[in-house]
């Protein structure tokens, strides 16, 4: 890909000013996205202060170092990347997707169950009642735990490009529904489809911003069921 070509030759500035265009997108996406559905499903959204603008500001840039690391260490022949449409698209994406929701609950877990969690993550929970910005309102050093845990992933083996742009969507899509603040599959949320019963609605994550001793996975309810934090949608 004539792309990747490209990036291969870039230098580290040049890298850089892409991922960060690339992570302020994703922003905006993300924002835009939640938003507009909050709008559709008439739920007001109060103002965003200059306390999350900063905040998710500094989410962004940190995101943007760490895709620069990843893009170093893929020049560097550390990470490996495979291009073109194949049967490992669909693998490789299952394979990313739940690497990922098993190694974020397990981080989630821990620093709920620590000093971390006064100093770092409760910033994050002073929204009882989340709203698209809080995907991003997050302590800084959160930021780069999750980001560390994507390059581990990535440093564990040989993955289509393809399979990890898709997976990149897919965990904004579920960054954003988590924080809707609302549950737009109706009032029990994945309780009236069946469908959804193992995924992380945004009911499932709005009850762990009421109630911190449950529900830490991120895309899926898998590991809550099996580790015994379940919390039901209507604890929320």
């Amino acid at each position: 890909m004539q792309y990747l070509d490209t990036l291969m030759h870039m230098s580290a500035w040049q890298l850089f000013l892409v991922f960060l265009i690339q992570n302020l997108l994703v922003f905006a996406a993300a924002l835009g996205l939640g938003y507009i559905i909050r709008l559709l499903f008439q739920v007001p959204s109060q103002q965003i202060t200059r306390k999350e603008w900063r905040l998710a500001g500094i989410t962004v840039i940190i995101n943007s170092v760490i895709t620069l690391v990843g893009g170093l260490l893929w020049q560097s022949g550390f990470i490996h990347l495979q291009s073109g449409w194949n049967s490992t698209v669909l693998t490789d994406t299952i394979i990313l997707f739940l690497a990922m929701d098993l190694l974020m609950y397990v981080f989630h877990y821990l620093i709920h169950h620590s000093v971390l969690y006064r100093y770092i993550h409760q910033l994050h929970h002073e929204a009882i009642d989340p709203t698209p910005v809080d995907l991003f309102v997050l302590h800084p050093v959160e930021t780069i735990g999750f980001g560390l845990l994507w390059l581990m992933v990535l440093l564990s083996g040989h993955f289509n490009l393809l399979a990890v742009i898709l997976y990149l969507c897919l965990n904004v899509v579920f960054g954003v529904v988590g924080h809707l603040g609302f549950e737009p599959l109706g009032r029990h949320g994945s309780g009236q489809w069946k469908a959804f019963q193992w995924m992380g609605t945004s009911s499932f994550h709005h009850a762990h911003h009421r109630d911190i001793n449950g529900n830490f996975g991120f895309y899926t309810s898998i590991w809550d069921r099996l580790f015994r934090t379940y919390l039901p949608a209507d604890k929320k």
